[in-house]
């Protein structure tokens, strides 16, 4: 119920005060989840339990704005409409006035005046109902760290007072681009999850799909590069179930069962991915969502990595990024073997990455045993977490095998 229904409380609640008074909203939220613990323990859960939530959280804001005088003088209007005793006049809780709530909010947070970390710790906290820990170890860093960064953007945005409603027309695509690499970001978070206890985090990919819906809902952002976005994850979603044994261990994509694909999934992803190709824009995404398609085609044929590599070869000229160029370096391995693709990849220098060391690694397995097993061993002392290292002990055995 926290998790499903904590952001919108929000939402509903700071669209209602304004920016400013995030943190009161958060409260009020927290403590009507609370009063729900202490409540339902004893009498049982209601009937209705999103409904009592929000009779609690209205009561909840209106006491609270009885007590506080500050907050009385500041935002009286909105004491006036909480307090109307005309029923038409109270806090909105149908289910579009809460997306576009959420929608708004999301606009709020991704603000270009705060970091991106912030943007996608603030989406996770507020929006996503993650807790301060949960998000400490995504970032792998302490909650003391993630405490002060998320105070100093609600206080940037508290500052500003930035607005929470939709940008006009003419703010629309930059404000976009922000959202969505917030949302690709929360994604990633969960994709490449660096957490001790799991290689996925699925809540976090679910998340991101779920923000990326309310922005397809929307008219003025139901754009092409947004049906990309959400092609791209349904395509990575679609391997979840292959893509890890229990919780500590990766399965390489390569070794995966593609039974265990979901194919409705896949089925939805190319919906998008066909919806994302109007217009004359080509986005990144569009880039990435193509490239995890082909990654839908188990089959290891040439025309397949000749795609990829093709697409690669674009999206790095569109925007350079050093993982995007390691993984073109397999899709160069694939098409034209080994030798190129070493030559390629030691160009690259990401020597503070246990990826590319991994990568170099599993090319030189055929090559040079020796350089193979010294490049997999440097991996594995970068390497933060233990799925990873256990993925490469596996690579470093099969170099001692061979």
């Amino acid at each position: 119920m926290f998790r499903n229904e904590s952001r919108k409380i929000t939402s509903v609640l700071c669209k209602c005060f304004g920016i400013e008074f995030l943190q009161v909203a958060e409260d009020i939220t927290h403590d009507t989840f609370l009063k729900a613990l202490e409540t339902w323990t004893y009498k049982g859960v209601p009937p209705d339990p999103v409904a009592w939530l929000y009779v609690v959280a209205k009561n909840q804001a209106r006491n609270y704005l009885k007590r506080n005088t500050l907050f009385l003088e500041k935002i009286s209007p909105a004491l006036q409409y909480l307090n109307s005793e005309r029923q038409d006049m109270d806090i909105d809780t149908s289910d579009q006035h809460i997306r576009d709530s959420e929608l708004q909010m999301l606009f709020a947070i991704c603000h270009p005046s705060i970091s991106s970390e912030s943007q996608v710790g603030l989406a996770l906290k507020i929006l996503c109902g993650f807790g301060i820990d949960e998000i400490a170890t995504a970032f792998l860093t302490s909650r003391e760290v993630i405490n002060k960064r998320l105070f100093r953007a609600k206080d940037t945005l508290r500052r500003i007072k930035a607005d929470i409603e939709m940008p006009p027309d003419s703010e629309i695509e930059k404000r976009l681009d922000a959202v969505l690499t917030t949302i690709y970001l929360l994604f990633s978070e969960g994709y490449y999850s660096e957490c001790q206890d799991s290689v996925l985090r699925e809540d976090f990919c679910m998340e991101a799909i779920r923000l990326t819906a309310l922005l397809l809902e929307n008219k003025q952002t139901h754009q092409p590069r947004v049906d990309a976005l959400m092609a791209l994850m349904y395509f990575q979603a679609s391997r979840f179930p292959a893509r890890r044994a229990g919780n500590r261990e990766i399965v390489l994509y390569d070794d995966q069962d593609e039974s265990l694909w979901d194919q409705v999934l896949i089925a939805r992803g190319a919906f998008h991915l066909r919806a994302a190709s109007t217009g004359s824009s080509l986005s990144t995404y569009h880039l990435e969502a193509a490239i995890a398609y082909w990654h839908t085609i188990k089959e290891d044929t040439p025309q397949k990595w000749e795609n990829i590599l093709s697409l690669f070869d674009q999206l790095l000229q569109i925007q350079y990024s050093p993982v995007a160029a390691l993984n073109r370096t397999f899709a160069l391995f694939k098409v034209k073997g080994p030798g190129e693709a070493i030559a390629v990849a030691e160009k690259l220098e990401l020597t503070d990455n246990h990826y590319y060391f991994t990568l170099l690694g599993t090319l030189y397995l055929k090559v040079d045993q020796e350089k193979a097993r010294a490049y997999l061993q440097k991996a594995y002392l970068l390497a933060r977490t233990s799925p990873d290292k256990h993925t490469i002990l596996k690579k470093m055995a099969t170099c001692n095998k061979s």
